[in-house]
């Protein structure tokens, strides 16, 4: 872990981080236009918004775009596949090796546990050493999307000094404890006696600043009823 590491650079973590834009990283035309928008934290997607087939192109993609630049003034973050999946190792390495110079965060989703986030620090480290990136400067995004995470979150936000930030993924988190709703972010039908996410959001907030840490909410997919 970069916690044992003598070598590990401080960095501030403390990012802006008031409006996140996520981009599919398989799609080079969304790439390049989000340069241009106002975001303060722009992610990435390797994951959801990223079709299997479509994940080898699209780190292909993400590395370029990084490396080309035109991302002043923004967070640049890429969102790998979950540890789960066949996907996570080989996103991590391309990404990393490819344009890691040019990378601030990689966000990592469904954690379940403080293992998960060791495991990829541990990755990322060897990554910078192999390569000649200084040592802790990529940091990491924790999001919350299943009740487990939600148990260990405390664990998962003292994982590792990379991590950032927690995020809340509403979507899988909803299908996680089978919440009965099909708007992802509007409270279930029927319920009335309060926010059905209310103590979710303040479990995660606890979290991260009891630990000095950025908490994220998810988004809200009613983009007519703003």
């Amino acid at each position: 872990m970069l916690g044992g590491n003598k070598e590990a650079l401080v960095v501030d973590r403390q990012r802006p981080r008031r409006s996140c834009l996520a981009v599919p990283g398989s799609n080079p035309r969304f790439l390049e236009k989000a340069k241009g928008l106002p975001a303060d934290q722009v992610f990435l997607d390797l994951e959801d918004a990223c079709a299997p087939l479509a994940k080898p192109d699209g780190r292909k993609h993400i590395v370029a775009t990084l490396n080309e630049g035109g991302w002043e003034g923004k967070t640049r973050v890429v969102r790998v596949n979950d540890w789960t999946t066949e996907w996570t190792y080989q996103d991590v390495v391309e990404v990393v090796e490819g344009a890691g110079a040019n990378l601030d965060c990689l966000m990592l989703p469904k954690v379940q546990n403080a293992e998960q986030v060791h495991a990829l620090d541990m990755l990322v480290t060897q990554i910078e050493k192999a390569n000649g990136y200084e040592v802790g400067k990529i940091g990491i995004e924790a999001q919350i999307e299943n009740a487990q995470g939600l148990i260990n979150v405390d664990a998962i936000a003292t994982a590792s000094p990379r991590v950032e930030t927690i995020i809340f993924g509403p979507a899988d988190f909803m299908a996680s404890i089978n919440m009965k709703s099909l708007v992802v972010g509007e409270q279930p039908p029927g319920y009335d006696v309060g926010d059905a996410y209310h103590y979710i959001l303040m479990r995660i907030l606890m979290a991260a600043r009891a630990n000095d840490l950025q908490a994220i909410d998810g988004p809200y997919l009613q983009i007519k009823d703003l």
